[in-house]
């Protein structure tokens, strides 16, 4: 009886695979590929961004374009290992599908809480674009788990005070003690 090691037979991709997890779907394989190929181009081109950014030296030594080379090199590290772990058997301790399909009516009042956020923000000010940003996107999220009583108005004051009291403190904390200017409604940089 001979002691053969698997990985010396040719049977390596046989003993690195757990032998009752069954493979993964040829088709599932090449979404995730082009997910990673996505992550790892927008890393890619991030990166070229940030060659046209001065590196001089600012506040604490660091300069401007640190922040935008950081995320370039943790988007393109990112993206090769998703290609990686995509073309090496797929997205392993990914958990099945459970069959729910996705609630398009959630995403749709969160879309519009943002996309109404990015349009008012100039008009009605920092705090109340994000006051309306927050109270839609928690309706699309109440209403996507099913939530009772989301049409009660006293869940609608809760989530607009709620919004308020997150937005209000974040608008001052940069416009009073960080001295960066948000869209107000008013020039005394409190509202």
């Amino acid at each position: 009886m001979s002691n053969t090691d698997p990985t010396q037979s040719g049977f390596a991709h046989l003993a690195a695979r757990d032998p009752f997890e069954p493979p993964p779907p040829k088709a599932a394989v090449w979404p995730q590929t082009l997910v990673g190929a996505g992550v790892l181009l927008t890393g890619l081109a991030l990166a070229y961004g940030a060659t046209g950014i001065s590196s001089e030296a600012g506040y604490g030594g660091v300069g401007p374009n640190f922040l935008p080379w950081l995320v370039s090199v943790a988007l393109t590290i990112c993206g090769a290992w998703i290609i990686w772990e995509a073309r090496t058997g797929g997205f392993r301790e990914m958990d099945a599908s459970d069959g729910e399909p996705c609630y398009w009516s959630g995403f749709a009042w969160v879309s519009a809480g943002l996309l109404l956020n990015a349009g008012l923000i100039t008009y009605i000010g920092f705090i109340l674009s994000c006051t309306l940003c927050y109270f839609l996107a928690v309706q699309g999220l109440r209403r996507s788990k099913g939530q009772a009583g989301v049409n009660a108005p006293r869940t609608w004051l809760n989530d607009v005070v709620t919004g308020f009291l997150i937005a209000a403190p974040v608008y001052w904390m940069f416009t009073k003690f960080l001295a960066i200017n948000l869209p107000g409604l008013t020039a005394t940089g409190w509202i």
